[in-house]
C-alpha cells in the first residue's frame, strides 16, 4: 500500500507504559495507533515503557495498522534514547513533539539515522507550539521523509490562551496555516484530541468541522471514539456512487472531444475526477486494511 493511498482516518493513541493497552490495540479498528512515550507516561516510568513498546512492536501482531511512537523532545534526558529504540523497533514512524523548526526535523533525523533506522521509517511532527504555526511551511519543507503532521489542540490551545470551543474559532488560524503547509508538501494531516470520552455528539460534530476543513483524520483518546472517527472520515456508499458515476461522464465527455459534463445538475472539470479517483482509492485501501484486521 502506497503512503498516499494510506488511510489515517483514525489514529489512537495508546500509553506505552500499559501493558494491557498495547495487547488491546492489536484487536482495534484503528487505521494507526501512536504508541506514546512522552504525555501519558510519568518520568519513572518512561524507561519502562520504552522497553513494553519495542517489545510489543517486536512481537507483532497488529495486522496493517500503521504503527508510529513518539518520543520525547531530544531536549529532555529521555528524547535520544526515545530514538535510538524506535529506529530498531520495527514501527513506522517516530512523532516528536513540538516540533517548531527545520532544526528539529534534521536532528530527529539525524538521531534515526545514528542509529539505522531503516530508510523507509517516516518522520511525523507533533504542530502544537505557537512558533510552530508560524514556522509551518519551514517545517514542512525540511524533509522528504516528513509523511504526517499531528495537530497538538491541547498544548495549542494552553499557549494561545485560547478556550476549546465546539466551533473552535480560537484556533481556526493555526489549523488553517498547517493545512495549507501541509497540502502545499504533500504531507498527510491529522486533526487534533477531543477530550470529551461521553460526549460522543459534539466529537462527531468535532470530526465533521476537521473533515470538512480538510484533515485526513483525527487522532483519539478512547477506543469508543474509533467507529465514529471512522465513518466520518471514510467516503459513504452514496459519495463513490457519485464519483464512479464523475468519472464514467468525464471520460466519455473526453470521447466526444469535450472538457466538461454536468452530473447531477452539476459542473464536472478534471479537478473534480481527480478528487473522485482519490476516493475511491482511498476506499479500495480502507477495505483491504480490513479485510487483514
Amino acid at each position: 500500500m502506497s503512503d498516499a493511498a494510506r488511510p489515517r482516518r483514525s489514529v489512537l493513541y495508546m500509553p506505552g507504559s500499559n501493558p494491557r493497552a498495547l495487547e488491546k490495540a492489536r484487536t482495534l479498528p484503528a487505521d494507526g495507533l501512536i504508541f506514546d512515550l512522552e504525555d501519558a507516561v510519568a518520568p519513572d516510568a518512561k524507561p519502562e515503557a520504552r522497553r513494553l513498546v519495542t517489545e510489543a512492536i517486536k512481537a507483532g501482531g497488529y495486522g496493517k495498522r500503521e504503527i508510529a511512537v513518539r518520543a520525547n523532545g531530544l531536549d529532555t534526558e529521555w528524547g535520544a534514547d526515545d530514538l535510538a529504540a524506535i529506529a530498531g523497533s520495527g514501527a513506522h514512524a517516530a512523532l516528536i513533539p513540538k516540533v517548531d523548526s527545520a532544526e528539529k526535523v534534521h536532528a530527529a533525523l539525524a538521531a534515526l539515522d545514528k542509529h539505522r533506522a531503516p530508510k523507509e521509517m517516516a518522520l511525523w511532527c507533533m504542530m502544537e507550539t505557537p512558533l510552530g504555526m508560524l514556522h509551518a511551511e519551514e517545517v514542512a519543507g525540511a524533509s522528504k521523509r516528513v509523511a504526517v503532521w499531528v495537530m497538538g489542540t491541547n498544548d495549542l490551545a494552553k499557549d494561545l490562551h485560547a478556550e476549546h470551543t465546539p466551533m473552535r474559532l480560537p484556533m481556526i488560524t493555526s489549523l488553517g496555516l498547517c493545512l495549507l503547509a501541509a497540502r502545499a508538501h504533500g504531507i498527510t494531516i491529522l486533526d487534533g484530541v477531543y477530550n470529551g470520552i461521553k460526549d460522543e455528539q459534539g466529537f462527531v460534530e468535532s470530526c465533521r468541522q476537521g473533515q470538512e476543513l480538510g484533515f485526513d483524520g483525527k487522532t483519539l483518546i478512547h477506543p469508543s471514539q474509533i467507529e465514529p472517527c471512522n465513518r466520518v472520515f471514510g467516503p459513504s456508499e452514496e459519495e463513490l456512487d457519485v464519483a464512479r458515476r464523475v468519472i464514467e461522464a468525464f471520460a466519455e465527455a473526453q470521447a466526444q472531444g469535450k472538457g466538461v459534463v454536468v452530473v447531477d445538475g452539476r459542473l464536472v472539470e478534471n479537478l473534480h475526477v481527480e478528487n473522485a479517483r482519490r476516493m475511491l482509492a482511498l476506499a479500495e485501501a480502507i477495505g483491504e486494511l480490513e479485510a487483514a484486521s
